[in-house]
């Protein structure tokens, strides 16, 4: 079976669709999806904060970012209110049931990996 390939200007070049957030500046699109049975598929793609309302999301897959740019200042907390400043090549782990806020004074952008179909974000 052949390798799959996008190129930039598919994938990370092209803004991600807007995601249902307070302040509507969140995005998220899946690039590729496994062929596994639904309940083991994989999907990644990228994921876009922009300045404005934090985005408070509750995962209920497991999920792993990693973050690609930042403008300004970007944060990402947990429901226990552990909190980090994250820049360019730092890796995150989102556990099934993690509540995560993900705020920024500019923009961040990341590539995501999570355990599920495709456009169930």
């Amino acid at each position: 079976m052949p390798m799959l390939y996008k190129p930039s200007v598919e994938g990370k070049e092209v803004k991600p669709p807007q995601i249902p957030s307070p302040g509507n500046n969140s995005f998220l699109g899946d690039i590729f999806t496994s062929d596994a049975p639904k309940e083991q598929q994989i999907s990644c793609g990228f994921y876009k904060q922009e300045k404005g309302e934090p985005l408070v999301y509750t995962y209920d897959y497991d999920e792993m970012k990693i973050i690609l740019e930042v403008e300004g200042e970007y944060y990402i907390s947990d429901e226990t209110g552990y909190k980090v400043s994250v820049a360019p090549g730092d890796v995150l782990y989102f556990k099934k049931g993690t509540t995560i806020t993900f705020e920024t004074t500019g923009y961040g952008y990341a590539f995501f990996t999570g355990l599920r179909p495709n456009g169930t974000a």
